[in-house]
């Protein structure tokens, strides 16, 4: 067993896996999370910043939200986060589509193909003795 003390309310809990918080403070989040995303329907060009005050979440969180693709700014908004590689503005996600396509790219050129082993099959001549000569 993993014993970690949660990140947000300092209790000692089990860990599992992701974020380091304790299952209540998980819940807590999602609460929070649900309350930012109905805020966003009823005020879709809202900032950062508006909404961070409205609702008493971080702007970090937000940031942790759009990159996970958990929210999305809308198309028409002037507000976005920037590009983790070059800095452009984005609505959500970590890159934009630029840099994504310069990602694939590199990587499809990383990947060698290998060429397929062809198979030389042996016919048996049986138990027979064989000779070399010198």
């Amino acid at each position: 067993m993993d014993v970690r003390t949660c990140k947000s309310c300092k209790r000692i809990f089990n860990y599992l896996s992701g974020p380091v918080i304790c299952p209540a403070c998980v819940e807590k989040l999602e609460e929070k999370f649900k309350e930012v995303k109905d805020f966003i329907r009823e005020n879709p060009h809202s900032s950062l910043q508006d909404v961070s005050e409205a609702k008493e979440v971080s702007v970090k969180q937000l940031k942790t939200w759009v990159r996970e693709e958990r929210l999305k700014f809308a198309d028409d908004s002037p507000v976005g986060i920037e590009c983790m590689n070059c800095g452009a503005m984005i609505k959500y996600g970590k890159y934009c589509e630029a840099c994504k396509g310069k990602m694939i790219n590199n990587l499809s050129h990383a990947v060698v193909e290998e060429e397929p082993v062809v198979k030389v099959e042996r016919k048996s001549d049986g138990n027979r003795m064989r000779f070399i000569d010198n």
